[in-house]
Formats: C-alpha cells, sequence, structure tokens
C-alpha cells in the first residue's frame, strides 16, 4: 500500500530509529509498503521514518537501465535490496555526488560520501548478510542509513549553501 512521505521540515525526520527485534508479518508488510511507496514516488530509496516508522529499515533500488529507448529504466521488486539495523563496518575514500530526496521534493545537491563502505546487515527473515560496495549503491545506502540517523542529506552542505537552500525551501513551502 502507497504510503505518505514526511516533507521536511517534518521533525519525525530528526528521529534515530530504533533496532528491529521482530522479523515477522508486520515488518513484512512494512517493506512491502516501503517498495510500493518508493515505486510510486519514483524514487531508488527510501528508509521507514519517510513513511513515519521510526524503525532499522531501508530499501534501495537502483534502476535497470533498458536498451528499448521507448521504455525507462526498471525496478523489479525482486532486485529490492530490504537492509534491516545496517552497520557501516568499513569506508574509504570520497566522492562527490548529486543526491535527491523524496522527503525533499525538487531538491538536488552535491554531496560528499565515502566512495566505498561495507554494511552488515539483516534481510527481512533476520538473517545476517554484509555487502561491500564503491558505486551508486555506497552512495543511496549512505544516503538512507542517514535517515535512520535522523540526518537529511542537506545537512552535509557547507553553512553558504544551507542557510540558501532553508531560505529557498521556506519560500516553495508557503
Amino acid at each position: 500500500m502507497i504510503q505518505d512521505i514526511v516533507i521536511y521540515p517534518d521533525k519525525r525526520l530528526k528521529i534515530v530509529s530504533k533496532t528491529v527485534e521482530q522479523f515477522d508479518d508486520s515488518l513484512h508488510s512494512l517493506l512491502d509498503d516501503m517498495y510500493d511507496t518508493m515505486i510510486a514516488k519514483n524514487g531508488v530509496g527510501l528508509a521507514a521514518i519517510q513513511i513515519g516508522i521510526s524503525e532499522r529499515v531501508l530499501i534501495v533500488n537502483v534502476p535497470i537501465e533498458s536498451d528499448d529507448e521507448d521504455e525507462s529504466a526498471q525496478q523489479p521488486k525482486e532486485n529490492t535490496l530490504e537492509v534491516i539495523n545496517p552497520v557501516i563496518t568499513r569506508k574509504e575514500g570520497m566522492v562527490k555526488f548529486q543526491e535527491g530526496c523524496l522527503s525533499l521534493p525538487g531538491v538536488y545537491e552535491e554531496v560528499e560520501r565515502y566512495a566505498e563502505v561495507t554494511i552488515e546487515y539483516q534481510d527481512r527473515y533476520g538473517e545476517k548478510f554484509l555487502i561491500e560496495n564503491d558505486e551508486f549503491l555506497s552512495i543511496a545506502l549512505q544516503h538512507e542509513i542517514d535517515h535512520l540517523d535522523g540526518k537529511v542529506f542537506i545537512e552535509k552542505l557547507s553553512y553558504i549553501k544551507r542557510k540558501k537552500f532553508e531560505k529557498e525551501w521556506k519560500k516553495t513551502q508557503k
């Protein structure tokens, strides 16, 4: 079921999400709703807090480019990475990347992130996994983990850029 996205500056986006203890039907429904919502809103990733649920749950589905010019990129459900209780265990190098966020519609800014990360996490059944990545998936995972820690990507901007953003954002919200 498609859920409403929590929009900045909603205070819920500042909440540090709680560790998931129960890997049950309720979690599976949450993950399914998150996928439906992310696809409906044209996202690449979504943290549970972005739909008002303060649990350490996120999903990422990097679009697959189609060879057919008439078709847009595809995001089949089976390609969705469901990440519960993620912990970054290794980070190396730095890279800048243009990011956007479903909680900040229409805002895109260049953000500096780690170029390579290793993340320990659990799947929907509680099974533990390790993922190492140095591409777009790494950036998306770091972005969503920030949400679980009560942060949004604009907090990574310089002071001047952040003040400019806040001023422009207030105008769009009136």
